[in-house]
């Protein structure tokens, strides 16, 4: 099966290429930049037409996107750019899959809620309530997927990292390296992702569709297009991850402190408490999602070496 990816050179575009390499697929891995040491062909998601190009000249039956414009706080002040890379961008991808009759799988967020005072974890039935920018144009892109009629998987994560890029992990395993003291939010409660994970249940999603369409090849229907959610197991506090990305990098010598969100002034109010309801994913997928702690052991471990 002909698979494109979007965002390849970003965190989890990444690890999309680590796991492609068990499988038999034939994946294209498109961005707007280049990354070192890997093939990435260039392509602009804003544009409809390069997309059906690119679809119709590679065959392409499933887009798993994962670009977007995640800088959550220098959205407020550019939301015609998160809107058009976050909404828009998602919709010439579902309309480009809905011409080919092939899936689209994209990446959302736990910034679609927020607005509620939640205290159980959210479901993906749930109204989105989100209270920035980012929340609201991510938010914006999975409606108009929806209504694109296409065949979709929209997968919710939350608190992404891995070895690449930058993310929360890598910036905290600096900062207790670096300070003696440091003050990180408790009041802000959701559960990490290791980016390595949500590929590998991508990739279990890519063999369902694949199965599907070996099982009932006349039906364009695909039984599992909807909205799931995916994180590592558990719950926790930016606190108490970065208490743990000390403990496991050997970082003791630095006072990590709890204190509250109001102490660190922010363009945009971020959710309080978005731990994702994941019952749904692994019941249709059969997957095994690992615990928060064994998973960031393992990035750290790769960092060391």
């Amino acid at each position: 099966m002909n698979i494109l990816v979007t965002g390849a050179n970003g965190q989890l575009g990444h690890e999309m290429r680590i796991v492609s390499k068990h499988t038999a697929d034939n994946f294209c891995f498109t961005d707007v930049v280049e990354a070192e040491g890997v093939e990435t062909t260039m392509l602009d998601i804003t544009n409809l037409d390069a997309i059906r190009s690119i679809v119709k000249a590679r065959d392409v039956k499933v887009i798993v996107n994962c670009a977007a414009y995640t800088n959550v706080d220098a959205a407020e002040s550019n939301q015609e750019l998160a809107e058009r890379l976050n909404a828009a961008a998602p919709h010439n991808l579902a309309v480009a899959m809905k011409e080919a009759g092939g899936l689209l799988i994209h990446i959302s967020t736990d910034y679609v809620f927020g607005g509620d005072p939640y205290n159980t974890p959210c479901r993906e039935d749930q109204k989105g309530t989100p209270t920035g920018v980012y929340g609201l144009t991510k938010l914006h892109g999975e409606q108009n997927i929806m209504q694109s009629g296409c065949e979709y998987v929209i997968i919710r994560t939350a608190w992404l990292y891995s070895e690449y890029g930058k993310n929360f992990v890598k910036t905290m395993l600096n900062l207790t390296a670096t300070k003696p003291q440091l003050k990180v939010v408790f009041d802000q409660v959701g559960t990490p992702t290791y980016a390595y994970d949500l590929a590998k249940a991508i990739a279990t999603i890519l063999d369902d569709y694949k199965q599907a369409l070996n099982t009932k090849p006349s039906t364009p229907h695909y039984p599992n297009s909807g909205i799931y959610h995916f994180s590592n197991e558990g719950v926790c506090s930016w606190y108490d991850f970065t208490k743990m990305i000390a403990e496991y990098s050997g970082q003791t010598s630095c006072d990590i402190q709890p204190c509250h969100s109001n102490e660190f002034p922010s363009p945009v109010t971020r959710p309080a408490f978005s731990v994702l309801d994941k019952t749904k994913i692994k019941d249709t997928f059969g997957i095994i999602i690992p615990y928060w702690t064994a998973s960031l052991k393992t990035c750290i471990n790769n960092l060391k070496q």
